[in-house]
């Protein structure tokens, strides 16, 4: 070995540990983009406007930081987790949020999730897909699967989030009908500081069968501020209804089917059980005579 070839070994050998680190960060950035490189999303923003009366409410309570819970209940295609997404998005580039979590209850499936392949992110996928596809319409595939690589964005079911605090975190729970009392509990006393939790869900499509943990805290919560009307509200309750329907006309239509049947249900029982059929006249006359009302109803 001559002494140009000992030099380099030399080299080499001192500065190895900043080879090795450069090679590292390199390696590190092709696989994640850090939210200040996250500039070539696929839009600039999601350009969702409230139509109505109650969305604008639900944006405005959305855009104020010092509502730290906003529990919002409605049916289908009301943009419960569509604004709720967007406002996660923004305080993300913002810096308002450093992550964001999506959670929410799995009823009945819990056995099923354990024969399904991958990690908890790909088995939660068919729960969570609603809410990626939302994500996808701003960050594309690869931007999404590197920011929940390095747990900007996490997926976690309820039943996981017991015993963690969330500090400066966007949290996202859908579909919370379907919780019961008790984890509704466990996920709202979650929230840490620089923390806030969208509860999403539709009173009126629970798969629960018994106590329902959206309806428990939606009456709790009403029942709390009536008894202290003076105290400053966190927490804030948003209604939408049939009318904020704008996902489609044919949405708004089935919901409104859906919604009158029993009224529809009733109508026809009723109309079955007093349906008006030939009178026998002798029969009422041979009734008792003392009864003015067939005396009256007669004799006009």
């Amino acid at each position: 070995m001559n002494i140009v070839h000992l030099s380099l070994f030399l080299f080499f050998i001192s500065n190895y540990d900043w080879l090795a680190y450069g090679l590292n960060m390199n390696m590190r950035k092709e696989r994640y983009i850090g939210l200040e490189e996250i500039s070539k999303h696929k839009h600039n923003t999601l350009d969702y406007q409230p139509k109505s009366i109650n969305q604008q409410l639900y944006a405005s309570v959305l855009n104020n930081n010092d509502n730290k819970m906003i529990i919002v209940t409605g049916p289908a295609g009301t943009g419960k987790t569509l604004f709720a997404c967007k406002r996660g998005i923004e305080c993300l580039l913002s810096g308002e949020s450093k992550r964001i979590v999506i959670t929410r209850p799995l009823v009945a499936v819990e056995e099923e999730m354990g024969f399904l392949p991958g990690n908890i992110v790909k088995k939660m996928d068919p729960w969570t897909r609603p809410v990626f596809d939302i994500f996808l319409e701003y960050y594309s595939k690869n931007e999404l699967e590197k920011m929940i690589y390095e747990n900007v964005i996490e997926i976690s079911p309820l039943a996981f989030m017991r015993g963690r605090t969330f500090k400066d975190t966007f949290i996202i729970a859908d579909e919370m009908q379907n919780s019961s009392p008790n984890q509704m509990q466990m996920l709202t006393t979650r929230v840490g500081d620089g923390s806030r939790l969208v509860i999403t869900g539709d009173l009126k499509q629970t798969d629960r069968t018994d106590a329902n943990g959206l309806k428990d805290i939606v009456t709790k919560t009403n029942t709390y501020y009536r008894q202290n009307y003076n105290a400053h509200r966190l927490i804030h309750l948003v209604t939408l209804d049939n009318a904020d329907v704008k996902r489609s006309k044919l949405v708004k239509q089935v919901i409104d089917i859906y919604d009158c049947k029993e009224i529809s249900t009733a109508a026809n029982t009723v109309s079955k059980t007093n349906r008006i059929g030939p009178i026998d006249f002798d029969a009422l006359y041979r009734r008792d005579s003392s009864n003015s009302v067939y005396h009256a109803s007669f004799n006009n």
